[in-house]
């Protein structure tokens, strides 16, 4: 195990892989990451599985059965997807029990074109709970509008969601209030507040690379200053919010009922910008109580160079909202790079989720013919 990983693990930060594939569980490659490398979970979406689909032949045999007993190609994805997940699970079940439900956790996503549909959303959730039926499954629900009634009424429900696509404050605040609106439902339901667990996905690197373009479209020496800072500063600031709202009576009358605390998940903490350190959104996002989902490339950067310093983030707010509020005097709108990123995290996922259905769609066709 690098001594850098199991820094960032006795920091307090849950490691997560943000992969998986079946390759990668029937070669072990999975199970290897967990003892040798601190990885605590598995996070995915639709560009990973439809990367995983397009490659190599360990979803050969499934496909051909999938083939032969005449699935739809919407019911074939649905069954491959689901596998995987189900598999990872059982992976990580020792994993889940030992840390009492909080990690060991693997994420399954709802459909991107649900995006915008609150009910079809709440709708897929009870159905991919059901499908993947471990205890350790999480369900990705975006952070849009439509989607935060659909985070209440899942909680609501006993699901554990893990909320993506969250790039704004206002929005992360919104998705807070709709972990606990799903709690109290629960609670009033007579659900067992102990057994729900949720994640909140923040995203960082897709920040900066949003801001440095507006940045470099500037061009003066106080934007050539502010690059690559704003991710960061979003995602301090977002910490700083998540303090507030599990400090309030409200979470606290929760809290003594058995509600779990829903933890900041840092997503894209992959480095886009081959200027900065690979290291960067993990050395630089180190807080307790926290979670970092990193491809495997990142992760082996940290292993291989990183070096963990400890608490990054809290007590970090007022420098952030110093470095928010100089790009704002730029002219640069928070509201509207935020809206930008919001709208392109979802149509890239529905970009691949098509890619994926098309992949499949052609594997049935092949096998049906052979």
């Amino acid at each position: 195990m690098s001594d850098a990983l199991q820094a960032l693990a006795e920091a307090g930060v849950s490691i997560w892989l943000d992969d998986l594939s079946r390759e990668r569980l029937d070669s072990g490659s999975l199970a290897k990451l967990v003892t040798d490398s601190h990885v605590t979970g598995v996070t995915t979406n639709p560009t990973i599985f439809a990367s995983a689909l397009s490659k190599g032949s360990a979803y050969d045999q499934q496909v051909k059965e999938l083939a032969a007993d005449g699935k739809t190609t919407a019911e074939a994805v649905r069954a491959i997807t689901t596998t995987d997940v189900r598999n990872a699970c059982d992976v990580f079940a020792d994993l889940y029990t030992k840390t009492g439900g909080v990690d060991g956790r693997v994420s399954i996503e709802v459909e991107p074109g649900l995006a915008h549909d609150t009910e079809g959303t709440v709708q897929q959730a009870k159905e991919l709970a059901s499908t993947v039926d471990r205890p350790n499954a999480l369900v990705k629900i975006p952070a849009t509008l439509e989607g935060l009634p659909a985070i209440a009424a899942a909680t609501a429900e006993g699901i554990s969601v893990n909320v993506t696509l969250i790039f704004g404050l206002d929005r992360y605040k919104g998705v807070m209030d709709a972990y606990f609106s799903g709690l109290e439902q629960a609670a009033e339901k007579g659900v067992d507040l102990s057994g729900i667990q949720s994640v909140a996905s923040f995203f960082v690197s897709r920040v900066d690379t949003e801001y440095d373009k507006r940045l470099d479209a500037i061009g003066s020496e106080e934007a050539k200053a502010l690059r690559s800072k704003a991710a960061l500063a979003n995602a301090r600031l977002a910490y700083a919010a998540y303090l507030e709202a599990f400090s309030s009576d409200r979470w606290k009358a929760l809290e003594a009922k058995g509600a779990n605390v829903q933890r900041p998940l840092w997503a894209s903490t992959g480095v886009k910008d081959p200027n900065l350190p690979d290291t960067l959104y993990v050395t630089e996002l180190v807080v307790a109580n926290t979670v970092n989902t990193m491809p495997e490339k990142t992760m082996n950067a940290v292993a291989d160079h990183g070096v963990i310093e400890g608490d990054k983030v809290t007590g970090a707010a007022a420098d952030a909202q110093a470095v928010m509020d100089r790009l704002a005097a730029l002219g640069i709108s928070y509201a509207d790079v935020i809206e930008t990123l919001e709208k392109e995290g979802v149509e890239k996922f529905d970009k691949s989720w098509g890619e994926l259905v098309e992949t499949v769609d052609t594997a049935l066709k092949a096998a049906s013919a052979s």
